[in-house]
């Protein structure tokens, strides 16, 4: 028979199992970017459309997921989130065309608050002491999902490259980005299942007034005689709010003197997450190392995973210890010298093909494009300042179709750079955030907000990190493309110094504080 602090555990871990569906669709895309972009002809833009979807999907689901929560609980609108998820992930299996394939990637976007609402849901139920470690398993889910991604795609690859009999018969050499979208089935599939098996939370029980409801699943989380002393902490803060508000004017009550602080706050962090291009830099990963040159991009996004589950359980370990604050500010300033030094090695390159590399590009188009490659011979040896002048001379020589079709592979071709590097600042920079403002930022949105406005809080400061994390990813490649590898991630680290300056003033320790008491000390 499970304990009440087991309990805690494992209903939160069911909770965030979103987070590990999440991870996978992020990095399950990432592999199959590439191949996608040749079948159906992508532009720039239009690369940027697919890799972004869900987070503009999620724009328009989290205007809906507070207002749901509230009337409908937390668990039940988690359990719709589920089976968007699935529908997503098979319709986006089967797609026929980029318009299908971008609808269904929408379609899973509209799941993407189950994020904001796993941290609400856990916010709610876990013990203080227990909750920075609770809450940070959504992310640590993410990090597991986005490794599983990780080597799915790499061994999809590596089947679809063999040649064997089983590749043959699968035709993966043009369906292999299909199972990799595909492997996201079953995993949502069993998260819906399993959601079966949660109470609902007891802080919403509470709010629409079921309390009989309210104290059964309090002790479930909690030993006995803890139960009474939190319902009647509960039964006070609710007191002296209006708890049977609407969404709309709860909105106006977030900015009202009661809740500005934490809204700022709010606000902040939500932004600065994004701000620091994690989710491009993970969506696009592949196409980066492709570009500084790496021989297997998909080897590499292994060892981002790796490395983003390893600084995620460290920061599972310290939350509850060191506390949010330190993590936050220390984790910040690392993330800037990690994307300062990928922007070095990015500014440090030079970009030309020597005789080899042109036999390689001849042998990668094939005799259909033999007399265009041969315009290349007047390319070889002629060195080029950064990847956009080398582009300039790429697409004189081949035409910009041919060029622009076959941009990551040239780029890889010429790039003379210190690829070791690249690979150490982005590794880097994936522990700094894991560490950090990754699992720290769902922490903070769980404690912050007053009780009966998390319903609308939480999923409103979700939409501030979904709106810049879908402009975010919109964009990257065809910042790529116009700005440079160089020039992007300087301008990520400039982003992030000026929310670490901002975050060093605003955030407050929260540790080992009940929701209540950080309530009355930072909303008064």
């Amino acid at each position: 028979m499970r304990t009440s602090q087991s309990n805690a555990f494992y209903y939160a871990a069911i909770v965030t199992l979103g987070g590990f569906v999440f991870g996978l669709d992020l990095g399950v895309i990432a592999g199959g970017l590439s191949q996608i972009s040749e079948q159906f002809g992508l532009s720039d833009i239009q690369l940027g459309a697919i890799g972004a979807a869900p987070g503009f999907g999620a724009i328009f689901a989290l205007f809906f997921a507070g207002p749901i929560s509230n009337r409908l609980g937390r668990k039940a609108t988690i359990q719709l989130i589920a089976l968007l998820y699935l529908v997503s992930a098979v319709t986006s299996a089967l797609a026929p065309d980029y318009r299908m394939l971008w609808s269904a990637r929408f379609l899973g976007g509209l799941a993407f608050c189950s994020l904001a609402l796993a941290s609400m849901y856990i916010g709610e139920i876990a013990p203080s002491d227990k909750r920075g470690r609770l809450v940070a398993m959504n992310q640590i889910n993410i990090a597991l999902g986005l490794l599983a991604a990780f080597f799915i795609n790499f061994l999809i690859q590596q089947i679809a490259d063999s040649g064997s009999e089983l590749a043959v018969s699968l035709n993966l050499q043009t369906t292999a980005w299909r199972w990799m979208l595909g492997s996201e089935i079953i995993p949502a599939l069993v998260w819906l299942l399993l959601l079966f098996g949660v109470p609902k939370s007891p802080r919403w029980l509470m709010s629409v007034g079921r309390e009989d409801e309210a104290r059964t699943a309090m002790s479930k989380v909690l030993p006995g005689e803890s139960v009474e002393p939190e319902m009647q902490s509960i039964r006070q803060s609710m007191s002296q709010r209006e708890a049977g508000a609407t969404s709309f004017s709860q909105l106006f009550q977030l900015f009202g003197r009661h809740a500005r602080k934490a809204t700022i706050l709010g606000i902040v962090i939500a932004a600065v997450q994004p701000i620091t291009g994690i989710n491009a830099i993970l969506t696009y990963a592949p196409i980066v190392f492709e570009q500084a040159g790496s021989a297997d991009p998909l080897w590499n996004t292994i060892w981002i995973g790796v490395v983003g589950l390893l600084a995620n359980f460290l920061a599972f370990a310290l939350v509850d210890r060191l506390g949010r604050r330190p993590i936050v500010v220390f984790g910040l300033f690392w993330c800037v010298l990690s994307l300062s030094a990928c922007g070095w090695a990015f500014h440090q390159a030079r970009y030309s093909l020597d005789e080899a590399a042109v036999a390689a590009v001849q042998l990668e188009l094939g005799e259909e494009h033999a007399s265009a490659v041969a315009n290349l011979t007047n390319e070889i040896d002629v060195e080029y300042a950064n990847d956009i002048e080398f582009m300039k001379g790429m697409k004189a020589a081949l035409g910009e179709e041919l060029a622009n079709s076959q941009k990551n592979f040239l780029i890889g071709k010429a790039a003379q750079l210190n690829t070791n590097l690249v690979l150490a600042a982005i590794l880097s920079f994936i522990a700094a955030f894991n560490v950090s403002i990754g699992p720290i930022m769902w922490v903070v949105f769980s404690e912050i907000f007053p009780t009966t406005l998390r319903g609308i809080a939480i999923p409103a400061a979700q939409l501030v990190t979904a709106t810049v994390n879908y402009f975010v990813q919109q964009f990257f490649p065809w910042q790529l493309a116009n700005m440079g590898a160089r020039d992007i991630f300087l301008f990520y680290g400039i982003c992030v110094t000026v929310g670490l300056v901002l975050l060093f003033f605003l955030l407050p320790e929260t540790k080992n504080k009940s929701i209540e008491q950080i309530e009355s000390e930072l909303n008064g």
